[in-house]
């Protein structure tokens, strides 16, 4: 027996032009929708620490190769997520050619993030390139080649399902195994915990 690799590459900054994800190993057949692929962008947006701006903001992508008439074609699938502030926002602070203005080099690494380890990885004095690439909206791409396997999953009959069980020292009260139906009232809370009470 073959077995498939399923594989997933990103690539994008925070406020560059836009995200691309391109997955490959799906087989030929798979039924891709646009709708599910939105729902599962859409859930990325919500919950606890979301800015205003993460909750309104919608991620409009297009799916570029991979997919036909509503199904996988066998080659890999690609799929950008357009930023559709960079013209207005960003164009000149993330363009591909110029030079690098010194006043504007973010010196200072955001604790928890990856900026440090990657400005000494790489050896930038300007954090900005790895935050940019290190970033929450760079999520979306990989949301979007998650979508993309649950598809190919639920040709198999699995479903995922998950939610939070423990924050700290407080821990979900173990209940039965969770179903998807269950799904709904996970997404409801801000937190994605089973037991409201906790």
């Amino acid at each position: 027996m073959i077995g498939a690799v399923l594989r997933y590459l990103t690539a994008g900054e925070s406020h560059g032009r836009g995200l691309v994800v391109i997955v490959e190993g799906l087989p030929a057949g798979v039924p891709v929708s646009r709708d599910e692929i939105a729902g599962e962008l859409a859930r990325r947006r919500h919950g606890y620490g979301r800015g205003g701006r993460q909750r309104f903001e919608a991620d409009a992508f297009e799916i570029q190769a991979g997919v036909r008439h509503g199904r996988t074609i066998g080659a890999p699938v690609a799929i950008t997520i357009p930023n559709v502030e960079f013209e207005a926002k960003y164009a000149e602070l993330m363009a591909v050619d110029g030079r690098d203005d010194p006043s504007k080099a973010l010196t200072r690494p955001r604790p928890g993030h990856a900026d440090l380890a990657g400005a000494l990885k790489y050896g930038f004095d300007d954090v900005r390139n790895v935050l940019e690439r290190a970033s929450a909206r760079e999520t979306a791409a990989r949301v979007a080649a998650g979508a993309l396997c649950k598809a190919f999953l639920a040709e198999l009959e699995i479903q995922i399902v998950s939610h939070v069980v423990q924050i700290g020292k407080i821990k979900a009260r173990r209940g039965a195994p969770p179903t998807p139906d269950d799904v709904r009232r996970f997404d409801a809370s801000l937190v994605r915990i089973a037991d409201a009470d906790a």
